[in-house]
This record gives C-alpha cells, sequence and structure tokens, in this order.
C-alpha cells in the first residue's frame, strides 16, 4: 500500500508503476473517490461543528429559543446519520482500490512485461561436465528407492512427493544447514505455522489477486500459507516498535502449500513443482537507511549457501512485469539443472519498502520520537524438494552415487557419499 498523500501529489509517477508492473487498476477512479470522500467528510465535519455550537446554546437559550435550537439539533443529527452510508462505502471503496496500487519500482529494475525480459547480472560456478550418461534426479531417487512417485500419488494425488531414507535425510540436511547458516549470521530462527487467516495474506500483498494459488480450509477463516513470510509479516501488525530493537531478522522455517493454478502440463513429473513443500525463509524488519543494505546481505546469504552447495547459479534482475505488485526491486536466483539444460529458479529476494507495513500498521519510533514505517524484506534461504533437483543432479557420480557437499556432511553422519 503506498501512502494517499504520495499518490495525490504524484500520480503520474503512480500511472507510470500500474502501467510496467502490468496492474489492472482505473488510478482516475481513485482519484475521484478520494476526492469525494474528503468532500464528503468536510461537509460531515461541519455538520457535527455547527451541532455541537448548537447544543452549547441551549442551555442559555429562552424558552422560545430552546426549542427551535432543539430542533435544528435533531435535524442536523439526522443530516449527519443520513451521510455516514455513502461515508462507509466510499472508504470501503478507496481501500479496495488502494490495496492494488503498486509499489514503486527501482530505477535499476528492467522495464518488461514477463521473466523472458529478466536480465542477467552474474554467473558463478562452472557447469558440469559428465563422463558418463548422467540421470535426472527422477531417476537417481528411483534408482536408489529413495522415492516412491507412484505409491504418494494415490493419496494425496499429483504433484505431490514422498522421499524415502538417504533422500528423506538429505532434505532434512538441507533445512537444518540453512537454519545454523542463518543463525551464525545472527537471524533468529522461527518454527511457524503454515495456517493463517486471509488479512495476513492481504497484509503481505498476496491478497488480492493471488486467491488461485491459496488452499482454503473449508467451513474455516484459515488458509496455508505458501512461505513463512506471511506470518512473520503479521507478527507485529499494528504495533509501534523502537528504533532500537531494529533490525529484526528472522530464518523462518515452515511448511509451504501452493495450488499452482495455472501450472497445468508444467513440471509435473518430479521434485521442482509441487503442491506441498518446506522452506527457510529469510525475513527482515528494519529502517529504511538500513534496506539496500539488508538486500544485499540476504542475496549473498543465498549465494553463499549456493556455493557451499557446490550448484551452479546465476542472479537476475527481475523486470518490473516479473516482480509482483509490491516489490521496489528483486532478484531471483537460479541454479543450473543438467536434465533441462537451463537454470531453473532456487530463491526470489525482494525489498518492499513500507508497502508491507502499511497494509500491517507496523511502525517504530526513531531517536528523535518521530513514528515511521518499518521497510520489509525477504529471500529465500533454502526450500526443499526443488534445490534438492540441481543437487542430485550436478553431485552425480559414474555409478550413480551422489557426492555430499562439505556443508551438508555434519547433518549425515560424516558421510562423503549417498548410495
Amino acid at each position: 500500500m503506498l501512502d494517499l498523500k504520495f499518490i495525490r501529489e504524484h500520480p503520474d509517477v503512480v500511472r507510470s508503476a500500474i502501467e510496467v508492473k502490468r496492474v489492472e487498476l482505473d488510478l482516475d477512479e481513485l482519484l475521484r473517490v478520494d476526492a469525494e470522500l474528503v468532500a464528503l467528510r468536510q461537509r460531515q465535519e461541519a455538520l457535527l461543528a455547527d451541532r455541537n455550537a448548537n447544543a452549547k446554546l441551549v442551555p442559555k437559550a429562552s424558552p422560545d429559543e430552546k426549542a427551535a435550537l432543539i430542533h435544528k439539533g435533531k435535524d442536523l443529527g439526522e443530516q449527519i446519520k443520513a451521510n455516514e452510508p455513502a461515508i462507509r462505502a466510499h472508504e470501503d471503496h478507496l481501500k479496495v482500490l488502494l490495496l492494488q496500487v503498486p509499489q514503486i519500482p527501482d530505477d535499476r529494475a528492467p522495464i518488461g512485461t514477463s521473466d523472458e525480459e529478466n536480465v542477467e547480472l552474474r554467473r558463478h560456478g562452472e557447469l558440469p561436465t559428465f563422463g558418463f550418461q548422467p540421470k535426472d534426479h527422477v531417476q537417481l531417487l528411483e534408482m536408489h528407492g529413495w522415492a516412491d512417485f507412484e505409491r504418494v500419488a494415490k493419496v494425496s494425488g499429483s504433484r505431490s512427493y514422498l522421499l524415502k531414507g538417504d533422500a528423506a535425510r538429505l532434505e532434512l540436511a538441507v533445512l537444518m544447514y540453512a537454519l545454523d547458516f542463518l543463525a551464525d549470521r545472527g537471524f533468529t530462527p522461527l518454527s511457524t505455522t503454515a495456517l493463517v487467516r486471509p488479512e495476513t495474506l492481504v497484509a503481505t500483498g498476496h491478497f488480492p489477486g493471488g486467491e488461485d494459488q491459496v488452499y482454503k480450509l473449508e467451513g474455516e477463516e484459515l488458509m496455508l500459507a505458501g512461505t513463512a513470510e506471511v506470518p512473520i509479516n503479521s507478527l507485529y501488525a499494528g504495533e509501534i516498535l523502537s528504533g532500537d530493537d531494529l533490525p529484526l531478522t528472522f530464518a523462518g522455517f515452515s511448511g509451504a502449500f501452493r495450488s499452482e493454478a495455472g501450472s497445468a502440463g508444467r513440471d509435473v513429473r518430479g521434485l521442482m513443482r509441487v503442491h506441498e513443500f518446506k522452506k527457510v525463509e529469510q525475513y527482515v524488519l528494519c529502517k529504511e537507511e538500513d534496506a539496500w543494505g539488508w538486500f544485499d546481505a540476504m542475496l549473498e546469504n543465498a549465494e553463499m549457501m549456493l556455493r557451499a552447495l557446490g550448484l551452479p547459479y546465476r542472479v537476475l534482475a527481475n523486470c518490473t512485469g516479473d516482480m509482483g505488485r509490491g516489490k521496489v526491486y528483486m532478484n531471483d536466483v537460479e541454479c543450473w539443472v543438467p536434465s533441462e539444460g537451463k537454470y531453473r529458479e532456487t530463491h526470489s529476494c525482494s525489498y518492499l519498502g513500507d508497502w508491507q507495513a502499511r497494509r500491517t500498521g507496523l511502525r517504530y519510533r526513531d531517536a528523535d520520537g518521530k513514528v515511521k514505517f518499518a521497510h520489509t524484506l525477504n529471500n529465500t534461504g533454502l526450500a526443499v524438494p526443488r534445490v534438492l533437483v540441481p543437487l542430485l543432479e550436478v553431485h552425480q557420480q559414474a555409478d550413480g552415487r551422489i557426492f555430499v557437499p562439505e556443508a551438508l556432511r555434519p547433518y549425515l553422519r560424516g558421510r562423503e557419499y549417498l548410495g
């Protein structure tokens, strides 16, 4: 959500953001509703002031004057009451429109309409070469009896998975490594719920617009979040924190659920795109002046973990049409998947300015006593099973064994190979 005063004073800037982020919103309608609401409130305030002034005259009035004043007071009260529905309707309408206003993208964000126009910033790591015919991750899992896609599909349908034996241990090892890595850098580990109220998804900006991606519990006002960002973002909703307490940095572990609406036929096989997964998420609440430093730090955290896992990757600057409504700036990180011969997304690092904090009402008091909105950022730590796809494929050996990167060995009983 943007500051309404900013929208009034900079309509051309907001209109440009609406255009480059491909948001369906009539800004003229928003400004009209806002102007009408201002006029209605001014009229209401004038009536309230008139009624208050009239009420003060009643005790001192003569009997004849008193009757007229009482009648006038009743008439003013009726007018005030009659105006209330129109004011509420305009307030509700304006709120709906304000929730659709996108964040202003940073000048560094490329202008574009889809992920095909994202701009590569850098690459790291040499692509693997194999002196044998490499297998894809599904073949590797089935070769070792580490997965049972057929049976789990009977239980949970498509886009479900079940890992066994060493693969299950590997999945947990990746998560524990991510938590330890981030904890060593001052992030507070959180084990969070995935069950959230709908308003928390409004607070992050997933709603309105992303309702078809979220599972809802029938008969309950609860939904299943697709990232720990959702519950963490609302933990301090409505509060005014001390500036001395910022930044707040979290490594949130949770189950995650996504319906994958619109992905029919894509990545149906294997672990790349599943309905339920697990993730460690980086989340930061900070002051505006510290935000870009945290963006760089969170991105570096992700890159350091991927380097420790021995995974070739590249970093992309997301274009305006692929960065989401609330983002100021966003970088995706993609890992090399040998079986596909291309990089696939494993991380999304995002800076949202005060866009989310305005939705949650999260503020802080600075050293001068001034109350300001906090700024929020998030980035994937590591997500499984997706990152297992490049991990298994890149580190496969000719005999099918999987080389274990040194960073994961403490979580796998010191083993150098799996299988």
